[in-house]
């Protein structure tokens, strides 16, 4: 009875020793309002589901992942709003492109415009092989309009596409306004005034004695207006985004791009890291290499310009590329253009070694050139005189360009064989991969898509490695031999044993008859 008795005791403790254990585990936290004995269970259910390898070490872990859960379903069930990607934002800037303005008048008809039919050219464009797309020139000929209406262009056209690393570059071409060269040479004027003053700050606070070197003259640019800078050349790198407007191209800029080559990056302000070092940032690079690009590939069919005609004396004084259209020039037959190139002809100036399209000697002071004309001719005999740079006039035909690397400057050809009376005439650069040219009747266009880069030849080839030498031929005094057995080993020394007795036989043997003979 005292045994039963003291049972039955122990059990009613163990009950309320664990009753009371489990209403202390079913206490609610007064920090996230949750109790271990939920979480347990929760814990082993988890446990028991997915019954995972070594529960002892991602047993903590799994509780983790067990309150995060508890956590989770009580967040809000709002999204974020996902950030926009750059193509929403491009489309969002060339949606203004589409957009017309209420006020907006409707153009008449009749009125020129200073914009192209870039419609037209999309379609020779395409029957020349070459192009945009549909879609990407109606967003250009748009951001081409735009840029007429912000700057008040006479006249402008797309002028090509130039690829680079990261983007590429939209070049549109226009014709200068009046005023324009006020601008650019108070530009040079604060430019100018600006390097004295440092010079002149840098003379203050160095010591130094000053050196007596004089760099050589530098060339001057050509004239706002004139040739390599007659045009204004705007760029940008996506239709709708805002147009850069590029600097005036210097002589020094063009002398070097001609000696490097470098890939565009499609950065204006990126610096052109080359040797020898380049004057200028990207912007001055691209401008140098649209002015040679325009120099080497703007054609047009022999006859459409002609050249302007000046009254007086004032016709030698006159630049070279003065040239007006021909009011009766009725067009070259297709296959005419597409099989000789004398039909066609360089209407933009040639540029010279000097960097100039027209040649000047910086070897005359400019106070001198007003002297008499005795000191002129002793100067002219001087054997220091520089020979003046000439190039060839303009408009030249095309068949008189020069052979590169043995192969022909141009390739024409017609952009149908098949039904010849509705192609065109189709014309290729090989000095400027990218530059391409169409003629149709009195039409025609030039535009250029490309890496800006010049034919440079072929490009490196690694020579072949030599072929494999011979195995050396297999015999008995390069042959590994067996390893002989002990039985061979023995008779072998045997044998050597017993050659070399027989040996030293013979030698007792002779010394013994030298003997008896002595």
């Amino acid at each position: 009875m005292d045994t039963a008795d003291g049972n039955q005791d122990s059990s009613q403790q163990r009950r309320h020793c664990a009753a009371s254990f489990k209403a202390f585990m079913m206490k609610n936290s007064t920090k996230s309002n949750l109790n271990l004995y939920d979480h347990l269970t929760c814990l082993l259910i988890k446990v028991l589901d997915e019954e995972p390898q070594n529960v002892v070490d991602v047993i903590e872990d799994m509780s983790r992942d067990v309150k995060r859960d508890l956590f989770e379903d009580k967040q809000s069930s709002l999204r974020e709003l996902p950030q926009a990607t750059a193509a929403e934002l491009l489309a969002e800037q060339q949606r203004l492109l589409f957009s017309q303005p209420e006020d907006a008048d409707h153009e008449d008809e009749l009125v020129e415009t200073p914009l192209p039919n870039v419609s037209e050219i999309c379609f020779y464009m395409e029957q020349a092989g070459v192009g945009l797309g549909r879609e990407e020139m109606q967003r250009i000929f748009l951001a081409l309009k735009q840029l007429v209406e912000s700057q008040a262009l006479l006249r402008c056209r797309l002028w090509g596409k130039i690829l680079g690393l990261q983007s590429n570059y939209i070049v549109a071409e226009a014709e200068y306004r009046e005023g324009d060269e006020v601008e650019e040479q108070m530009v040079d004027e604060a430019a100018v005034e600006e390097e004295t003053e440092a010079e002149a700050q840098e003379n203050e606070m160095d010591p130094l004695p000053l050196s007596t070197y004089k760099p050589p003259p530098v060339v001057p640019k050509d004239a706002i207006g004139t040739g390599a800078n007659k045009f204004i050349y705007y760029v940008c790198k996506e239709p709708g985004l805002p147009w850069v407007k590029l600097p005036p191209v210097t002589p020094v800029q063009i002398t070097v791009a001609r000696q490097i080559r470098k890939f565009f990056t499609g950065r204006l302000d990126a610096p052109v890291n080359s040797y020898p070092p380049f004057p200028g940032n990207e912007a001055n690079y691209l401008r140098a290499q649209i002015a040679r690009i325009s120099a080497g590939t703007q054609v047009s069919p022999r006859g459409f310009y002609q050249a302007r005609e000046e009254e007086g004396d004032e016709e030698e004084e006159a630049p070279g590329d003065t040239y007006e259209t021909n009011p009766d020039f009725e067009g070259v037959s297709v296959s005419e253009m597409a099989e000789s190139l004398s039909s066609w002809v360089h209407h933009v100036q040639h540029i010279l070694p000097q960097g100039r399209c027209t040649w000047i000697n910086l070897a005359v002071k400019p106070g001198e050139e007003s002297n008499e004309d005795g000191e002129v001719e002793e100067k002219e005999e001087e054997p220091d005189e520089p020979e003046p740079e000439v190039g060839p006039p303009l408009l030249t035909p095309l068949s008189q360009d020069a052979e590169i690397f043995n192969i022909p400057p141009w390739t024409s050809k017609m952009s149908s064989t098949l039904t010849s009376q509705h192609a065109v005439a189709v014309l290729r650069s090989n000095l400027w991969p990218g530059a391409h040219a169409y003629a149709c009747g009195k039409k025609f266009e030039n535009i250029y898509i490309g890496w800006g880069l010049k034919y440079a030849g072929e490009g490196y080839r690694p020579p072949a490695p030599p072929l494999p030498q011979k195995e050396h031929p297999s015999g008995p005094e390069i042959t590994e031999a067996v390893d002989p057995t002990l039985e061979e080993e023995q008779a072998l020394r045997e044998a050597l044993e017993e050659q070399q007795a027989a040996q030293e036989e013979m030698e007792d043997t002779d010394q013994e008859e030298e003997e008896d003979d002595d």
